[in-house]
Parts: C-alpha cells; structure tokens; sequence
C-alpha cells in the first residue's frame, strides 16, 4: 500500500488495551496499527486494509472514541498516543499491523518522537530486513514471526526469515510460530535448525492456531512440539493468544 509522503501514514487503529501474545503478555500497550501486508496468511484474523478512518479509543479509560481521517500525519498519532498515555500507565506502545515494515520510510521519523515517551515493541512478520535495519535502533522488542506454510497457505519465506532473524537478534527478540492440527514436526525441525544457527538464545513462542475461541491443537501435540523444539533451543514457550479467551481488542 502505497503512502502519500513520508510524513503520512495509513493507520486502521490507534488504542489501548492488554498485550495478548508474545512475551509481553498481559502488559497494558497502546497500540498503534498499521494498515497494508505483503503477506495473504489464511489463518489472519485482522483487517488489513485502509478505510478512510481511523478509530481511536481506550478500554477502561475515560477518553471518549474519536476518529480521524486517512492517512494521518506523525503529528496526530503522537497526540493520539500522548493522549491514551495521559489517560492511564502503560508499559510500552506496540507497531502492529498489518505489517508495519511496509511504512518503514516514516517510522524512521516517528519513533525518535514515540521512544521519547515510551518504549515500542515491533510486531511483524519476519520478512523484509533491509525495513528492520532503518528502524532497529528505536526498538526495545522486536516480535517476528515464522510463517509455516501448513497454517499458512503459503510457502515459508526461510530465506527472508533467516535474514530478518541476524538483524532483529541484536535487540530483545521473541520468535512466534503460530502451529495448527496440520503442522508438521519437519515444519519445526526446519525453523528450529535456522534459529539454532541464526540466533540459539532467541525467545521462542509456540503459538496455537485459535478457532471459536479455544486452541485448535490439543495440549498433547503443544508438548511434544515443544520437546522437540527444546533439543537445540533453551526458551521455548507455549501462550496461547490471550485476548481471544477475554474478548479483548
């Protein structure tokens, strides 16, 4: 999706809530996403075009819902963040999207202002490195993703993940593979060889695929994938998306 200047942004939503995934789980964020993903994920759960608004609003605080029209400047997603921030604590503001890479050009402009106010973790899908590398030096977490094509639908970028994974290994890094009943233990084998040679103390988190609210793999199979993943990796976690079981944005 292309942006208009580099000083305007696509954005789906701004708001505060709960960190259900990752390693961060349970940390109030705010959350800024980002429109457009160069990826088609079958199992994705999010929106990722962009309408002409964007929502703004914080659960649990006072600040009324608002929106605000396409795409936004960097001014105004610094008054909306510095808004939720005023309304109540937070630990950190997430980039999610989407994938908000594809914005990299002003993310370099934004994040010297965001990280003045609070620390931002990058939630992404792993793929586009030489984006990472404009950014890396304003991120306290990175959150990537490794796309296994049996959740998927679509080949595993094992090159593009293994570049990603040498320049996101330089901050606190987490790994995610969302797995679901036709994940294969070759399919972990192999993602577990390029994280071993790539960055063996990275944060792995088995992810299981969610369907009508409850883990579509059984707590079984979660063990023995983690046994498996545990031979040559020394952090490996099952969470399961949180904010799916409490109906959290």
């Amino acid at each position: 999706m292309p942006v208009t200047a580099v000083t305007e942004v696509p954005v789906s939503e701004i708001f505060s809530s709960l960190q259900g995934e990752g390693t961060l789980v349970g940390r109030r964020q705010v959350f800024i996403r980002l429109a457009g993903c160069n990826l088609n994920c079958a199992y994705c759960d999010t929106a990722c075009d962009c309408g002409p608004h964007c929502n703004v609003y914080c659960g649990g605080c006072s600040i009324a819902p608002y929106r605000l029209d396409n795409p936004l400047q960097i001014a105004q997603v610094m008054t909306a963040v510095t808004g939720l921030l005023t309304a109540t604590p937070h630990h950190s503001c997430s980039i999610t999207g989407g994938e908000p890479l594809l914005h990299a050009a002003v993310l370099e402009k934004l994040l010297p202002q965001l990280t003045a106010l609070v620390p931002v973790q990058l939630e992404t899908n792993g793929t586009l490195a030489a984006e990472l590398e404009r950014v890396l030096p304003w991120l306290r977490w990175v959150s990537m993703d490794i796309k296994l094509e049996s959740v998927t639908a679509a080949p595993t970028p094992w090159v593009q993940h293994g570049d990603f994974l040498r320049l996101a290994a330089k901050v606190n890094c987490a790994v995610k593979l969302v797995i679901g009943p036709a994940t294969t233990d070759a399919e972990l084998e192999q993602a577990t060889r390029l994280m071993a040679a790539t960055a063996p103390q990275v944060t792995v988190i088995i992810q299981p695929l969610t369907s009508n609210g409850r883990s579509a793999v059984s707590a079984m199979r979660l063990l023995q994938c983690q046994q498996l993943m545990t031979t040559f990796l020394t952090d490996v976690r099952i969470i399961p998306q949180t904010h799916q079981f409490l109906s959290a944005p």
